[in-house]
């Protein structure tokens, strides 16, 4: 079960800003000027899924250049990854679901772990764990703001960080529910940006997306 100090790191993580940048990275010359532009903007904290070969490489070197940036790996499904991203020094991990080989493995390890529920049955097993926060994803495919605003009726002690399919003109009704502590996105670098090296671009949207309220 996660200890009340993890997750009191993961609230501390997740209320620096409205929003955390999910970053695909496709090759590690990008990450660090892409994390620059972030941070710049407004938005320190940065979830760096493992879903391309460079992850871990550029997971690294966003850790070590880039001041001010509080990273993260994000797409963490197995005890394997979780111990791999604990040990690279990450602040913390995010999983798209839970399973119970992660969950133990991630009461081994002293880095918080952000897992996924949707399905009120998923929200209360990881509960009855200790995870007052949890990761809900897809978050508009799921059922969007009705579904996460219902789940706040019967189950108010968890409080979400919504990801999948949010966009800047949806994110502050997200941000409007009581519920909702930030919300994952990837709008604020978009893959035309990142390939031309338009930071400046980068920086531009991620200011308007830390200055996004409920």
């Amino acid at each position: 079960m996660p200890d009340r100090k993890k997750q009191a790191r993961v609230e501390q993580i997740l209320k620096a800003a409205p929003v955390v940048p999910v970053m695909v990275i496709d090759e590690v010359k990008q990450a660090v000027p892409l994390a620059k532009a972030l941070v710049a903007g407004g938005l320190p904290v940065l979830e760096i899924t493992l879903r391309t070969a460079t992850a871990m490489d550029s997971i690294r070197a966003i850790m070590a250049e880039v001041k001010g940036a509080i990273v993260g790996a994000g797409t963490v499904m197995t005890p394997a990854q979780l111990e791999m991203v604990a040990k690279a020094g990450c602040a913390f991990a995010v999983s798209p679901g839970s399973s119970p080989n992660l969950l133990d493995a991630a009461a081994e390890v002293e880095m918080p772990l952000l897992p996924g529920g949707v399905t009120a049955t998923e929200v209360m097993t990881l509960l009855e764990r200790g995870y007052t926060f949890q990761k809900f994803f897809p978050a508009e495919p799921a059922g969007g703001v009705p579904y996460l605003s219902s789940l706040s009726q019967p189950i108010p002690q968890v409080k979400f960080c919504p990801t999948g399919g949010i966009t800047p003109a949806l994110a502050p009704t997200y941000l409007k529910l009581a519920n909702v502590i930030t919300l994952g996105g990837s709008w604020m670098a978009p893959k035309a940006l990142v390939s031309a090296g338009d930071w400046a671009g980068i920086e531009k949207l991620a200011r308007e997306a830390a200055a996004l309220k409920g």
